[in-house]
């Protein structure tokens, strides 16, 4: 019997850590099968090689324990408590388990307290209006269990990878082939390159001096778990992850046009074959084909491609037929803002609230990736972190903000208030107005309807010590949508009261989204790039919140962050009306 994949094993640790939960076992064995999960998932090599090698523990969250599970899992495709369990409980409901917005706990309840045991039990109380009388439910939620249910493919494993995984392989892959004698040129290609928030698999372009051998190499790379036959023309892939790759080896003169094509994205080479046409040129992964002379031309580099015609380079990130074209014929494309542009950041947590680091180790961690000035913005009163930051608590928080002395780098003491269903805040304004920076944040009651959860975020941006809304649509990239808002309205309040918009570079977050970003600084709001960090390596993600920012046409003079704090300072509302 061939090794279970990372992909499987995830998967059954997952399962055990919902039954888990189903069974009512306590929060910290729950925590660390979905943590062991997430491990596994990530792993760029094989865990039950890495398991019979008794090496498994050395990935983080798996230790000798769950092990012993992978390795049973490995020799008799079962793991024996997992099977203990499913007994306890009908098949229906672990499948209730999996839609979103359920989750075994809300799922258990629905089996104790109606007796709903299948998705087909699940729909005829959501339709016969029964679930509605339980605490916590309510209408909303059975039109929320409905959509799930009529989703094609609910409860299913999802098929798109959110983009810091994604490169976690496809980055490795490419360094790997790049070390190899026979590499000459090597580059990811597709929605990966163009920085897209989640992608279905990874294009990979090269040349090479020994195609065959280049081939060769990467399917026996560490990290692919399965491949096709390898070809002059590359191979097809599958990393530990689950990621599709296909590394495609072309001619040196024709990898520009191999390039340009793969990175795409469909629109946007679309668009650029219809404006070819028009100029007498047909565009495609071959070359460019002059209808006047015959003459194909194959393209070493995108630049030739872009240039043939009439068109300046198009940075991969704005690919995506939203007016590039139109820009690189007139020379009005912008200079995109770069990672090292950022001189702060202004949304971090310590062990104050859910952060894993002391302000100190926060700071250096900030001052180490570059930064001038960091502000901690802990979690405030409402969110039950351990000790809850009370007013008096929060007051002594910020004074050991500002005692902690470091050279190279400014500390601010802030806070993430949480925006209240009626769009007030957490704290007193006597509080705030002691703070050097307030992110106001929606962080519950996402269920609202639009009317209102408008009005509420509106509300909070009007609020005179508001300097930032954090992450202001609450997406998490793959696993919850956005909440209902109008996001022009909220936009337009931003502009009118002076207050600050994030781009949470968090990769399963990068809120605003590109569009909303866009339309925010053309509308004159400030943008903030912030990492939302927890930990010391947190710092890292500011990639994601730049990616966000430059598919937004953002430049450095967009976003506010970019400034010196005493230069920001200024932007801020408090400051304005005090001058």
């Amino acid at each position: 019997m061939a090794d279970p994949t990372n992909t499987e094993i995830a998967a059954a640790l997952d399962e055990l850590g919902d039954l888990y939960e189903l069974d009512g076992a306590i929060i910290h064995r729950i925590v660390a099968y979905r943590n062991a999960a997430k491990a596994v998932r990530d792993a760029p090599v094989s865990v039950a090689a890495l398991a019979r090698l008794g090496r498994a523990n050395e990935l983080p969250g798996i230790g000798a324990i769950i092990q012993e599970k992978v390795l049973a899992l490995a020799d008799d495709g079962v793991i024996p408590a997992a099977v203990k369990l499913r007994a306890k409980f009908p098949p229906g409901l672990i499948e209730i388990t999996r839609l979103p917005g359920l989750g075994p706990k809300r799922a258990r309840r629905l089996f104790d307290e109606l007796g709903i045991d299948s998705l087909e039990a699940l729909r005829s109380a959501a339709e016969r209006h029964t679930i509605r009388g339980l605490k916590g439910f309510g209408p909303k939620a059975e039109e929320s269990i409905l959509a799930s249910l009529d989703a094609a493919g609910a409860g299913a494993p999802r098929v798109r990878v959110v983009l810091d995984r994604a490169l976690a392989a496809g980055e490795q892959l490419v360094a790997s082939l790049r070390a190899h004698p026979a590499a000459d040129r090597v580059e990811l290609a597709g929605s990966a390159r163009r920085m897209a928030d989640s992608v279905k698999d990874l294009d990979v372009i090269a040349t090479a001096t020994d195609p065959l051998a280049l081939a060769q190499a990467a399917a026996q790379l560490e990290l692919v778990e399965s491949s096709g036959t390898p070809g002059d023309a590359g191979v097809r892939m599958r990393t530990h992850t689950g990621l599709q790759v296909d590394l495609k080896i072309v001619a040196p003169d024709q990898f520009g046009n191999l390039l340009q094509h793969f990175t795409g994205s469909k629109q946007h080479n679309m668009a650029l074959r219809d404006a070819a046409v028009r100029k007498g040129l047909h565009v495609s992964e071959y070359g460019v084909l002059d209808d006047a002379t015959g003459m194909t031309h194959r393209c070493a580099t995108e630049a030739e491609v872009y240039a043939l015609l009439g068109l300046e380079y198009i940075e991969p990130e704005l690919r995506e037929n939203r007016g590039e074209l139109e820009a690189a014929a007139n020379g009005t494309l912008p200079d995109l803002i770069e990672v090292s542009d950022l001189r702060g950041d202004l949304h971090c947590h310590t062990t104050a609230s859910d952060g894993t680091a002391s302000i100190e180790e926060m700071a250096i961690a900030a001052r180490d990736a570059g930064y001038e000035y960091l502000a901690i913005t802990d979690h405030s009163a409402s969110f039950g972190f351990g000790d809850d930051l009370s007013p008096d608590r929060l007051r002594e928080h910020a004074e050991r903000i500002r005692a902690t002395e470091l050279d190279g780098i400014e500390l601010l003491a802030g806070s993430e208030v949480n925006v209240l269903p009626d769009g007030s805040l957490d704290y007193e304004d006597e509080v705030l107005a002691d703070l050097d920076w307030v992110v106001a944040s929606v962080h519950s009651s996402f269920r609202m309807g639009s009317d209102a959860m408008t009005e509420r975020i509106i509300r909070a941006v009007e609020h005179p010590l508001v300097d930032v809304l954090g992450h202001p649509s609450g997406r998490k990239i793959e696993k919850r949508a956005p909440y209902a808002f109008d996001a022009e309205a909220v936009i337009e309040a931003a502009a009118r009261a002076g207050t600050m918009l994030e781009i949470n570079a968090s990769p399963d977050r990068r809120d605003l989204n590109e569009v909303n970003a866009r339309a925010a600084a053309a509308a004159g709001v400030p943008i903030v790039i912030n990492c939302d960090a927890h930990r010391v390596g947190g710092f890292e993600v500011a990639r994601y919140g730049i990616a966000t920012a430059r598919r937004a046409w953002l430049t450095a003079g967009d976003v506010a962050n970019t400034r010196p704090w005493a230069d920001l300072a200024q932007l801020r509302k408090r400051s304005r009306s005090a001058a």
